[in-house]
């Protein structure tokens, strides 16, 4: 590589911009991940959970972070992230966004799989998906009491860039101001799976304001099939299961597991656990337990009985930083009037650490935990 190309290689590191300077400016990236459809979901669903759900879903937007983006603000459907310094690369990049909208449509997925529920009726009939605007310039950074406060002309860019032409709700949207910070073959070889078009945006104040976007729908193929973490056992995917048959009936198995207060008695390495009395019991109730010297919040998100007379019980994972968006499915076969299969399965999007070594010590540690926690479940319920 000659010294010409060496200097174009660092203008794209650093996204073509200076330094701080004098107005203390600092280059950034914004991304905005919207929810599209959520003021008539929340208008017309008729749903009491609807407000919860979305607020769920902001959660995790918020958990499916893979860039070390920080929260600026939430703002109703949309989460205004940032990173301060050189951009990230595009595969990078599509990779962040990628994770942000299967996580967003698998959880919504697992929320319509019960036909029975006005909320699950809701989402069939009033959809909810997602597009996310990218920008990358320079901001002010000002702290506000507990505050921290993005200010200067592409904060507003980045807001504005939400309102455009484009046909279709969900999508990628990349301003100029990050497309100029990369290499043009790695934008075509980082959007392999769909197509990069042009487009633009004209608005009062700013002009007539180009970009290039992706339509997202392609993604849908992977719904409930996650991409395949090259460190998980080929035949596994995403996901740990352990299975253990029951001497006790299917109902009483869930009625235990449902049952907060009995977690440190067979959840492995758990000595307590914290949640509010008069809401245990309920749907979207979340509860917080001490586990091996952490913590780990868990939220009650599903119970339900399939055409087959199988139980399934459902809990969100928040919080948990190597399994980020992780979910745990609990399902109970009747086998006799006296016995029952029970399964536990973790499902999770990725893992947060870029060494291969410590993902798969991880999935081998989690996969002992959950087996020794179905065993000690066993000896619970099978001393009554």
């Amino acid at each position: 590589m000659g010294l010409l190309d060496d200097l174009r290689a660092d203008r794209r590191a650093a996204g073509k911009l200076p330094r701080p300077g004098a107005d203390k400016q600092q280059p950034a990236l914004l991304l905005i991940p919207d929810i599209s459809g959520f003021t008539r979901f929340i208008e017309e669903s008729g749903s009491l959970q609807a407000p919860f759900l979305v607020a769920d879903l902001l959660e995790i937007l918020i958990e499916a972070n893979t860039l070390n983006l920080q929260v600026n603000e939430i703002q109703g459907d949309a989460v205004l992230f940032y990173r301060l310094g050189p951009p990230p690369s595009v595969a990078e990049l599509v990779r962040q966004c990628r994770r942000i909208y299967l996580d967003f449509q698998n959880y919504l997925r697992i929320v319509a799989r019960d036909t029975g529920s006005e909320l699950a009726a809701a989402l069939h009939e009033l959809a909810l998906t997602l597009k996310i605007v990218v920008h990358y310039g320079r901001v002010s950074v000002a702290r506000i009491r507990e505050y921290t406060k993005l200010m200067g002309r592409d904060v507003i860019v980045v807001h504005r860039l939400l309102k455009n032409n484009i046909t279709g709700s969900e999508y990628i949207l990349l301003s100029e101001g990050y497309l100029a910070t990369q290499d043009p073959a790695a934008l075509q070889q980082a959007f392999s799976w769909t197509r990069l078009l042009p487009g633009a945006t004209y608005y009062e104040h700013l002009g007539e304001t180009p970009y290039h976007y992706a339509s997202l729908s392609p993604l849908r193929l992977l719904l409930n099939s996650p991409e395949i973490d090259d460190d998980v056992p080929v035949g596994r995917g995403c996901a740990l299961k352990v299975r253990r048959a029951l001497r006790v009936p299917a109902p009483y198995a869930v009625r235990v597991i449902n049952n907060f207060r009995l977690r440190p008695r067979w959840m492995e390495g758990a000595t307590a656990v914290h949640y509010d009395v008069t809401k245990a019991g309920r749907l979207g109730t979340s509860y917080k337990v001490d586990v091996f010297g952490g913590q780990i919040d868990f939220q009650a998100v599903q119970q339900f009985e399939d055409e087959d007379g199988r139980l399934e019980y459902v809990e969100k994972i928040s919080h948990f930083r190597l399994f980020p968006n992780s979910l745990l499915f609990y399902g109970f076969e009747a086998v006799t009037l006296d016995a029952c299969l029970v399964t536990m399965e973790l499902r999770y999007g990725h893992i947060a650490s870029a060494s291969r070594l410590v993902r798969f010590g991880q999935l081998r540690r989690l996969h002992r935990f959950l087996g020794r926690s179905l065993h000690n479940l066993a000896e619970l319920v099978e001393r009554r």
